[in-house]
């Protein structure tokens, strides 16, 4: 049996780290592609990546998703049998102060990867993935997002997303291209950035309890999000291209949590009893054994436009893909902890 040919652009991010090393176990051949930068940015990967002159199953080739040619000559060359797109500029909030970059990454970079397909004439001979976001719903009314729920984005994040999504769809039904769309609600992971929300809390509280940094600033405490494990999230993706006919599906947990009780939870979990106190901008949480803040509002972490309320029904992936995530939140939550506790421990050892 011929050996699977996987390309994963955005494999250096969390997600691609997860799939590469799912693929892998699977017996694929991965080629993975990052940016060129003065900062050779493989941590998450340094456990599967070799020399560039070993044979190996794993292979880092450089490209950029607003450069049309890198793409057409790395699928030319590869010949992958699927194409997992999951690159992007994915902070939402730094969506707002680099949107014409955003647009362009998240946007046309999908179109981009679409048109070589095309050019190459590949689009009985490659599966195509496009990484979606619950930001395309943005802020929506409907209290459980579905594949049937309308778009409506709330930053340029979450419009590129939306224009990525819908581009995917044309091509499937223009040029017959095997294209799926995974609306992936918010998924975590020791290896997550520490400017997304989730590391950023746990990072802190460690470090205040440790001695090593004095508050937590955040946002909107009263956003709620449905989050779940980047490894089960990167198993549906797989699964996704694994099934006769192509589609597009919901990946989430069904369950949502607001900032706030996310703090709490990795704030017991690290050992804090926190007592919360007055109301919005000024809403301050406070270490209740020695009456010292540990958190507090900024008005700089609020989005221009706030989305309240995300939770995602994935029934459709639970009866098609036989998908339902495995790793409940405060497992999640846990396994992030211990993660930096471990680094922590291991650049200050006792």
């Amino acid at each position: 049996m011929k050996k699977k040919v996987a390309l994963i652009f955005g494999v250096t991010g969390q997600d691609g780290a997860y799939l590469s090393k799912l693929l892998l176990r699977k017996k694929y051949k991965v080629y993975g592609v990052k940016r060129r930068s003065s900062i050779i940015n493989t941590l998450r990967i340094d456990d599967i990546y070799k020399d560039i002159n070993l044979k190996s199953n794993f292979v880092l080739r450089y490209g950029d998703l607003t450069d049309s040619s890198s793409i057409l000559n790395l699928i030319k060359d590869i010949r992958p049998s699927e194409i997992y797109n999951l690159a992007a500029q994915s902070h939402v909030s730094v969506s707002f102060e680099v949107p014409e970059y955003s647009a362009d990454v998240n946007g046309l970079g999908t179109l981009r990867i679409l048109e070589a397909i095309k050019n190459l004439k590949m689009e009985k001979k490659v599966k195509f993935y496009q990484a979606g976001t619950s930001e395309m719903f943005g802020r929506t009314k409907e209290k459980f997002q579905s594949e049937k729920t309308s778009f409506y984005p709330a930053s340029p994040y979450g419009a590129s997303k939306s224009f990525a999504h819908s581009i995917t769809i044309n091509y499937r039904e223009a040029y017959g291209i095997f294209a799926c769309n995974g609306i992936l609600f918010n998924h975590e992971s020791p290896v997550r950035g520490e400017t997304f929300v989730t590391q950023k809390i746990i990072q802190a509280l460690i470090r205040i309890k440790k001695g090593e940094q004095k508050k937590l600033y955040l946002g909107n405490l009263y956003s709620k999000r449905d989050w779940g494990h980047a490894a089960d999230y990167v198993y549906a993706m797989w699964k996704m291209l694994q099934q006769k006919k192509p589609d597009d599906y919901v990946i989430a947990t069904g369950k949502n949590f607001t900032i706030k009780e996310f703090v709490n939870k990795a704030a017991k979990k690290i050992g804090f009893k926190i007592k919360w106190s007055g109301k919005g901008i000024s809403e301050k949480g406070v270490n209740i054994e020695n009456g010292k803040v540990l958190i507090e509002c900024k008005k700089r972490y609020f989005r221009p436009v706030e989305v309240d309320h995300l939770k995602g029904n994935a029934r459709k992936a639970k009866r098609i893909l036989n998908w339902s995530p495995k790793i409940s939140v405060d497992d999640l939550i846990e396994e992030m902890i211990d993660h930096e506790l471990k680094i922590y421990n291991d650049k200050y050892p006792k």
